[in-house]
């Protein structure tokens, strides 16, 4: 169900993309793409996974620009390399500091307020030993490095998604559809060690991952971010816009 708060939010998002006194001014321009992070693309081998996972009726309702992103199949060495800009990065003094905990084991929270307006890059290449994908997401800093958090999705375990973070931690993902939006939500936190698959209690977890690709349209979508804890509240909350590649089309004779 979409509430008013949430469209307020779609809303200021497309503004931010297509301005309503200048529809050619806006945050990323597709023309900034032309020549990088192209990809090639054969027609003919598609990716049914999320669609496997969501049903033909959710996913039929997702925008078809939705779906063409998550129906490529990927062969090996290949990648997809969306670029654009963090919009938004709050986060409560909880939230700030279990962002720097976790660092410790591979940073796979944004950690700094001051990545608002930096350039933010993430990076889509298939897994050929787990037939997953690796997503890397880096976002600039307004000093420094820029922060890179790597993660694994792999098409397994209880729900059918897994999201791994390294150092053997990782979270089941179930998938929903909301207004023009493809929901990545968590349904629990595991460790494996030692061969084992341990499920954290709901005490010892970070609180409820939400993680939102909404269609924009002209080739744009927003990535939001947003952690919740049943006693401490909104956490964090992240949001960058991003503008398709340039697609190359590869047909093999």
């Amino acid at each position: 169900m979409v509430i008013a708060r949430d469209i307020a939010v779609i809303e200021r998002r497309k503004r931010l993309v297509h301005s309503a006194d200048n529809p050619g001014d806006t945050v990323i321009r597709p023309d900034a793409a032309d020549g990088h992070c192209n990809y090639r693309f054969d027609p003919r081998q598609g990716d049914d996974r999320f669609r496997k996972l969501l049903g033909d009726k959710e996913w039929d309702g997702l925008p078809a620009a939705i779906q063409k992103r998550f129906g490529k199949r990927f062969g090996p060495g290949q990648s997809v390399a969306y670029q654009g800009v963090v919009t938004r990065m709050w986060f409560s003094r909880a939230g700030r500091i279990l962002a720097h905990l976790v660092r410790l084991v591979g940073g796979p929270l944004p950690y700094d307020t001051k990545s608002t307006g930096q350039p933010a890059v993430v990076c889509v290449t298939e897994d050929t030993e787990s037939h997953g994908q690796f997503w890397i997401r880096q976002y600039g800093r307004r000093r420094g490095f820029p922060q890179v958090v790597h993660s694994s999705k792999r098409f397994d375990g209880p729900t059918g998604l897994e999201e791994y973070v390294g150092y053997g931690i990782g979270m089941a993902l179930k998938l929903e559809v909301g207004s023009d939006t493809l929901y990545f939500k968590n349904d629990h936190y595991f460790l494996k060690l030692l061969g084992m698959r341990l499920r954290l209690p709901r005490f010892l977890s970070p609180g409820e991952l939400t993680i939102g690709h909404h269609e924009l349209g002209r080739g744009y979508f927003a990535f939001s971010l947003l952690l919740e804890h049943p006693w401490l509240g909104r956490l964090i909350d992240q949001e960058a816009i991003f503008v398709d590649p340039v697609e190359t089309v590869h047909v093999a004779i």
